[in-house]
């Protein structure tokens, strides 16, 4: 018999705050983290704007012994670290972390054990400090002061301008280095992974963690995950893909519309969630809170192109149906349902069709959050932060509101939760995830906990 799992722990980085209890109340209180960028100068790219994340300083998340490992730590693994001790700190876990910041309640000991800790962490294409290595390719230019006999030397490269990077850059740029730094931090031994597929990761990473648990490979796990976007490639990747909206650079509040009928694309952005899952008796034996329970998980895949959506939205109604099997709930008991909603319109109108397709007459009346209008995509982060925000619906009984959804589409025929926060008092809530490259699927179902 599968053993039961259980949300104890939530960890967010968000553009409109750091916590999960400023990014919920931001997101009920209507505030959006849609700026113009100024990570970088955006001028010459056709969309300028971007969720960012407000200031932190990373070495305020580890202990002091780790201090200098955060010289490693590209952006993406930042916010990564960032979210695993606000979720493990939420949880009330004991933690190696948490006791030697001294923030353990006086226990010098974890309260669990850390062969039985695991982590699944989802992660995206991480940027390559550009100026750092703009700096070391400089030096391997074969005649740099001739112009028309100007060219990039392999054989200096060799010699002199890899001299020129630290010799742990690699380690900056490589996806596995979030859960890398995450397990070493908190002494998380069990089980870990990484995943990368773009917008389905952390899904498919809680869903990992889920199948983990449940069969008894772990108690407690830190997934979810992290990804920013809010770089030169990332701005460049998207635009090339004709996916941002570029006409809201002087509106940036009001430009991204989940399944509006004037929706006009997405808007890149940076984000951080992991989420604390926890086999239920071992929550309940150390008197842990419990946002929820999680109770089904499915995936899917779409053959039909790794670019472009299937119009009926049919691998995303599978990996529904298998999440809502798994989970032993039908479509009438869904009473809150979580769509990546990113702005462009044959994406969202492929999620409404599979949910449409999976719930039958109910995916035209369920409740749905969307986030995005506030948070941007953020590409792996954005599935976990999802979660997290559905956890609290459940747990305070309320749903945000999707901003800049002032009339939702016909053609999309789905109940957006718009213009005001609505009451939550049913049992089930359904989230979907799906990669704009690649196409994964997956779907996560959560219950009310009693």
């Amino acid at each position: 018999m599968h053993r039961r799992v259980v949300i104890t722990g939530l960890g967010a980085v968000t553009p409109v705050g750091i916590g999960i209890q400023d990014t919920f109340d931001a997101l009920v209180e209507k505030r959006c983290g849609i700026r113009r960028i100024s990570a970088f100068d955006p001028s010459r790219f056709s969309s300028q704007i971007g969720g960012e994340v407000p200031p932190y300083k990373v070495g305020d998340y580890v202990p002091k012994s780790y201090r200098k490992a955060t010289k490693v730590m590209a952006r993406d693994i930042e916010l990564a670290v960032v979210a695993a001790y606000l979720a493990t700190r939420d949880a009330g876990l004991v933690t190696k972390c948490m006791i030697e910041r001294g923030e353990s309640n006086g226990a010098t000991t974890p309260n669990i054990d850390s062969t039985r800790f695991g982590a699944n962490i989802g992660a995206g294409l991480i940027c390559a400090d550009l100026n750092e290595l703009a700096g070391a390719l400089a030096t391997s230019v074969e005649n740099p002061g001739v112009a028309s006999n100007r060219a990039f030397s392999l054989l200096k490269w060799g010699r002199e301008g890899m001299s020129n990077l630290t010799p742990l850059w690699l380690l900056k740029f490589l996806p596995n280095m979030l859960a890398c730094h995450v397990t070493i931090v908190h002494d998380a031994q069990a089980p870990s992974n990484t995943i990368t597929c773009g917008e389905a990761s952390s899904h498919l990473a809680i869903g990992e963690a889920f199948r983990t648990i449940q069969h008894g490979l772990a108690d407690a796990c830190i997934c979810g995950g992290a990804e920013s976007k809010l770089n030169p490639m990332g701005l460049m990747r998207q635009s090339l893909l004709d996916r941002l909206t570029t006409e809201h650079n002087d509106q940036p509040e009001r430009a991204c519309r989940p399944f509006d009928r004037n929706r006009k694309g997405s808007v890149i952005s940076e984000c951080g969630g992991l989420l604390i899952l926890e086999e239920l008796e071992h929550a309940k034996a150390r008197g842990a809170r419990i946002y929820a329970e999680v109770v089904g998980f499915g995936a899917s895949q779409s053959c039909a192109s790794i670019s472009q959506p299937q119009a009926d939205g049919r691998s995303l109604r599978i990996a529904i149906e298998k999440a809502m099997a798994d989970a032993g709930a039908t479509p009438d008991r869904i009473g809150l349902a979580n769509l990546a909603g990113v702005g462009t319109v044959e994406d969202d109108l492929s999620e409404a069709a599979g949910l449409r397709g999976a719930l039958g007459a109910t995916g035209a009346t369920v409740p749905v959050l969307a986030t995005k209008g506030a948070l941007g995509n953020s590409g792996a982060g954005s599935g976990a932060i999802d979660l997290a925000v559905m956890a609290m619906a459940i747990s305070r009984g309320v749903v945000p509101p999707s901003q800049n959804t002032d009339e939702v589409d016909p053609a999309c025929g789905i109940n957006v939760v718009r213009p005001d926060p609505r009451d939550l008092r049913s049992e089930y809530a359904l989230s979907v995830a799906t990669a704009l490259s690649g196409r994964q699927t997956a779907a996560l179902v959560l219950k009310r906990f009693s």
